[in-house]
Parts: structure tokens; C-alpha cells; sequence
């Protein structure tokens, strides 16, 4: 935080860089979330950009600023020259896009927010993020006192929104809300106790409510995108000799081409040997294999994504609990953009008896609620072990992966992190969750149960604080 601190605090600014001094703990505050939200090296258009001090926190490898206020427009242009700064978007290239759009306070200051967001989708792609913050109505009498007082700048603060109305307004305008939050409950920086308050307070339930911030990531709505998407099928095997050739022999063909890649973990019943078998046996189902060096499920997963050629990756789990006819579905909501991270869920059907045990069903309810929390997304089942996504994504968690390490024994953790930290929707589907029919559950339940409450602990960290 502090080189945001520095960017913000040490901006030289003349009648604005009062405010931006006097309010330093606000704007630092302001910018450290965009930094967090924004990867660096992104694409980045920010309407309503002031002397562009948060344009050039996100760092961005093509930045462009809109501001209306011809002074602050002036300094950001003197500034910032590696920047391009405009007074209106109509100074734009006609077709622009960019992968992340700012507004920061914007739909609070300007007349028509649906004209605007109207105006966006011509500097959109299919995956662009529009990241926006606004201040929560209770803050209102507040801030209005604060500015009579000569505590912030004057700004003309039209539009007073809920949550309710602005997902509203993102839906006319063809956008949809992925994720949602609120954050700062004490604006003014007073050692420890401005840390404890903005750090830990603020996420308590219903507190959380008092916040000043409120945010939004946003997406286009998707239409028909991929329609003819190539698949790699990641199946991690380890002691299911029994299952290799019913997977290999009923896998459906998915998309325009299928491949499948068994990934052997030293298995002790001859697993190896009968894919060796089965990838002669089958020829026309462009089957590939490899021994991990490592150990577990997790960089199984990773071995098998590394060596994948197809667009979509999929994972299927080789103990085959997740019926065959089911695994289109997954594909079909990839391709077609109604999400970009597809997670299964065995928590919706009935099981076969047998399938799991009561006490991982509850257990695994537990952490759906926590974990959903701490992603801001919905995610009936962490565990579930059919998870799809575009491996370009995967590149990009890939990239990524050092802001949480290489901890996951899983594998379904290293995904849906990063997927949520990329601001990738998460979609889950349900299936018809079976029982074994060869080998035994690889779960140690009690030793696993700690190793996922230490997840949980480590993502709160890294989300949350």
C-alpha cells in the first residue's frame, strides 16, 4: 500500500491537490482496492478521471483517461504524458475496446447513467470489465456536512443509488453484475484504529452495511460466442485401473474435437499399464497420457492443462462419479458465455446411495457458504471435480497464481481463486452425482477438512483483508 500511498499523497496538483492531500487516507484507500481489482498490463479506460492519479495506479499497458474539468484535464496531460487524456468519449476511435473500464464516482456525478453505460458498449469487448464504485446512500447528510465544512472538494453529487437500482441500470444497458461489495467503514486515518476498522470490522455481516464504499465488477451480457470450441479432458487417475477403459470407451465427443489426457499418479494397481492398453485399443479417441513427477490431484491437473491443445479444459475426475451424458452441459455454458468458469455441483440432485458420506456433505455445505462469501460469487460445491474454463483463462490464472501461491493440493482452489480474482464468472451446474464402482475414495476426510479450513483462512487474507 505504500506505493499507492506515495502515487496519491505526492501528486502535484494545484487547487485539487489540496483535496487530494487533505483526504490522502480516502484516495490511497480508493486506489489500493482498484489496484487489487485491476491486473497490471491491462487495457484500462476510466471515465471521470480527474488529474488521472487512479488511471495510473492500476497500471495499465494502454491507459485512457476521460475528464470533463478542463483544469485537472490540463495536469493530467502534463503529468502523465504516456497516458491519452480527453474531455469527452466521443474523442474516442470509433470501436475502442478495452479490458477494464473505471468509474470511480461517476454515476453519482453525471446526469444520465443509462446514456453512458449505453455509450460503453462500443468500447466493450465480450470481455471487458467495468469496474465502479459509488458511496452508499447512509453516507449522504455525512458527506453533505463534510463538504459545507470545508472537509472534501465540491462535488455535485447527483445520484444517490442503491445496489438494487444499479444492477437495473446495468441490465437496460446490457451488462450484468458478477461480483459486489462494500468496503471503508472509517474514511479518516488514525493509526491502528483506522487499520482495525477497514480491515477486519468492515466484513462483519450487517456492519458491513455502514460502509461509505460500495463496488460492482460488470460484464457485457453474453450472447452466442464459441460455437464450434475444441475440449481437453484432464483425468486425473490414480489407483483406477477399473475405470480407464469405461471412461475412454464412453466419453462423448464435446465440441469440434475431444482430447483425452490421463494423467497417471503412481498408482499401484497397473493404472499405467491399462492406459498404455486403452490408448492402443481406442485410436480414434486421441487419447495422450503422462506420469506427474509431483504429488496429488492439483498438479495433476496442472501437468494435464500444460500439455492441452484444445480451447476448453475440463476436468473429470477418474474415479468417473460424474455421469458421461451430463459433461455437454458444462461445455455447452462455457461456449456459449453464459459463464466462464463452469463448476460442478453434487448438491442439487439426489445421490446414489453410497455416493458420500453425511458427515463431507455437511462439512462441504459449511465451506460453500464460507467460501462463497469470501469469493463474492455463488459456489454450491468447492469440491466437486468437474470444473471447465477456456484455457486462455487458465493462462491467465496461470500468470496470476503467485498472488496466492502454489498451495492447493486440490487443484478446485488454484482455479476458482484465481477465476474470482480475474473477475471470471463462476457458474455452477448440477449433476447426477454416482457412486464408485472400482477402488476406494482418495479423501482423507479429517486431515483434508483441516487442509480446507487452512484454504479458507489463507483466501480471507488475500480477499478480504
Amino acid at each position: 500500500m505504500n506505493n499507492i500511498l506515495s502515487q496519491v499523497a505526492g501528486t502535484q496538483q494545484k487547487s485539487f491537490s489540496f483535496w487530494l492531500k487533505k483526504n490522502w487516507y480516502y484516495h490511497a484507500s480508493v486506489a489500493q482496492f482498484y489496484n487489487w481489482a485491476i491486473p497490471a498490463d491491462a487495457r484500462v479506460l476510466q471515465i471521470g478521471c480527474k488529474t488521472g492519479t487512479l488511471l495510473h495506479a492500476v497500471r495499465p499497458s494502454y491507459g485512457v483517461g476521460i475528464e470533463s474539468e478542463l483544469e485537472c484535464l490540463e495536469l493530467a496531460k502534463q503529468e502523465l504524458p504516456f497516458y491519452r487524456f480527453f474531455s469527452s468519449l466521443d474523442q474516442l476511435e470509433h470501436g475502442e475496446s478495452f479490458d477494464y473500464i473505471i468509474l470511480s464516482s461517476t454515476v453519482m456525478e453525471i446526469d444520465d447513467i443509462q446514456i453512458l453505460l449505453n455509450q460503453l458498449k462500443q468500447h466493450c469487448h465480450d470481455r471487458t470489465r467495468i469496474v465502479l464504485d459509488m458511496y452508499s446512500f447512509l453516507w449522504e447528510p455525512f458527506l453533505r456536512i463534510g463538504q459545507k465544512l470545508g472537509m472534501r472538494r465540491e462535488t455535485p453529487l447527483k445520484n444517490w443509488l442503491s445496489l438494487n437500482d444499479l444492477e437495473n441500470l446495468l441490465y437496460l444497458s446490457g451488462f450484468e453484475i458478477i461480483t459486489s461489495g462494500r468496503r471503508l467503514l472509517f474514511p479518516f486515518y488514525i493509526p491502528i484504529f483506522s487499520w482495525i476498522l477497514n480491515t477486519i470490522v468492515s466484513h462483519v455481516p450487517l456492519i458491513n452495511r455502514l460502509c461509505l464504499m460500495e463496488w460492482v465488477t460488470s460484464r457485457p451480457i453474453a450472447h452466442q460466442r464459441e460455437k464450434k470450441p475444441s475440449v481437453s479432458v484432464i483425468v486425473p487417475c490414480r489407483n483406477e485401473k477399473g475405470n480407464v477403459e469405461l471412461i475412454a470407451k464412453t466419453l462423448p465427443q464435446l465440441g469440434d474435437h475431444t482430447e483425452i489426457i490421463f494423467i497417471e499418479g503412481h498408482s499401484k494397481d497397473r493404472t499405467l499399464d491399462e492406459i498404455k492398453r486403452i490408448e492402443q485399443l481406442y485410436p480414434e479417441k486421441n487419447i495422450r497420457f503422462a506420469v506427474q513427477q509431483g504429488q496429488g490431484k492439483g498438479d495433476a491437473v496442472r501437468l494435464g492443462f500444460e500439455m492441452a491443445k484444445a480451447d476448453i479444459l475440463m476436468i473429470h475426475d477418474g474415479d468417473n462419479t460424474v455421469p458421461m451424458h451430463e459433461l455437454h452441459l458444462f461445455v455447452d455454458a462455457l461456449a456459449s458465455g453464459k459463464g466462464e468458469m463452469i463448476n460442478g455441483s453434487r448438491f442439487v440432485y439426489g445421490m446414489e446411495s453410497g455416493a458420500t458420506r453425511f458427515l463431507n456433505i455437511i462439512a462441504n455445505h459449511a465451506f460453500s457458504l464460507g467460501f462463497s462469501w469470501l469469493l463474492g460469487q455463488k459456489v454450491k460445491d468447492t469440491l466437486c471435480g468437474t470444473k471447465v474454463l477456456f484455457k486462455r483463462d487458465y493462462e491467465l490464472i496461470a500468470q496470476n497464481r503467485s498472488y496466492f501461491g502454489d498451495f492447493d493440493p486440490f487443484g478446485d482452489f488454484d482455479l476458482l481463486f484465481g477465476a474470482a480474482k480475474l473477475h471470471l464468472k463462476i457458474v455452477d451446474i448440477p449433476v447426477h452425482y454416482k457412486a464408485r464402482t472400482y477402488g476406494q475414495t482418495q479423501i482423507r476426510r479429517f486431515y483434508h477438512g483441516i487442509l480446507l479450513a487452512q484454504m479458507w483462512l489463507f483466501a480471507l487474507r488475500k480477499f478480504k483483508f
